[in-house]
């Protein structure tokens, strides 16, 4: 079952930016990606889905969802999709407000005007970007993308089409962690993304925003779970909520992107990495995305 949608793309959209997060893992069993073409699989309610996306002066969107013998696409399905089609095109964050925030700032300033229209690009759905928090916690990312692909087999399920879906909760506790340790997964990492999911499928651990369930309150609880720790829940409010505030001062890779701009001979530790990035409250979101694609670009 097929639905098409179109969603605008504002002046300036960085394809390149979109493509380049999404296609990361050379071979990915989830993603596939071509210039201005995005395939994405996802379980959405227990159902495959592979959302394409084609870029040009709009996003045009196609879902196509294993549901037999349905004849009307869900709507609470299609909000998902919607949801997880802005998501993935990064299209939570206006980079406009931090443009005019910090394009004279001394430090970011340069960074700002040398990149307009960075966005941050998200993962499909909260509780992908949770797990791939935890899956990348503390480890390099080419071994964190390794993880994940195996990640994606062991527990995800394919689409007709032959794309693999990234899993939800109640696939993931179907696992245990010898599946995981068994595939060069640690105990502690096995455990966190088991317990994490347990908590989430069994309803103890609420992931949607809400007047009653605010994103402090998830903040919070997420805190609480044992393994999860500060930078991962940045992380996940990050690239699964596009939260416009979260604070990366443990992430290694801000703290040389600050050590190239300060011109210093070591990194700023995490205290001193802190109290740079609250002078960009509540923009410290775009600050990171500024401070890791300086890295890329001195990299490229």
């Amino acid at each position: 079952m097929k639905q098409q949608f179109t969603l605008d793309l504002p002046p300036g959209y960085r394809v390149q930016d979109v493509m380049a997060f999404h296609s990361r893992d050379a071979e990915s069993v989830a993603e596939e990606v071509s210039p201005e073409r995005l395939r994405k699989g996802m379980l959405l309610d227990g159902v495959p889905v592979v959302l394409t996306v084609e870029l040009g002066k709009a996003a045009l969107c196609e879902a196509e969802a294993d549901l037999p013998g349905k004849r009307k696409f869900p709507d609470q399905l299609l909000a998902k999709v919607h949801e997880a089609a802005r998501n993935i095109l990064g299209l939570r964050i206006d980079p406009a407000d931090f443009s005019a925030f910090a394009r004279n700032d001394k430090l970011l300033g340069p960074l700002v005007r040398a990149q307009p229209g960075l966005r941050i690009v998200q993962s499909a759905t909260v509780f992908e970007a949770l797990t791939w928090a935890i899956i990348g916690q503390q480890i390099n990312l080419p071994f964190a993308i390794s993880l994940r692909r195996t990640f994606i087999l062991q527990a995800g399920r394919q689409h007709s089409s032959g794309l693999w879906c990234y899993p939800e909760a109640a696939d993931v506790v179907k696992l245990t962690a010898e599946d995981l340790t068994s595939r060069k997964f640690s105990t502690a990492k096995a455990e966190t993304l088991l317990r994490f999911a347990g908590l989430v499928a069994g309803g103890e651990l609420d992931l949607v925003p809400s007047a009653a369930n605010p994103i402090e309150t998830i903040s919070a609880n997420l805190l609480a779970v044992k393994g999860i720790g500060p930078w991962t829940v940045n992380y996940g409010l990050l690239r699964g909520y596009g939260y416009a505030d979260c604070s990366l001062h443990g992430d290694v890779a801000i703290r040389a992107a600050l050590q190239r701009l300060l011109g210093e001979e070591s990194k700023p530790d995490m205290a001193r990495t802190e109290r740079i990035l609250q002078q960009y409250q509540p923009h410290r979101t775009m600050a990171a995305a500024h401070l890791w694609a300086s890295l890329a670009a001195t990299a490229g």
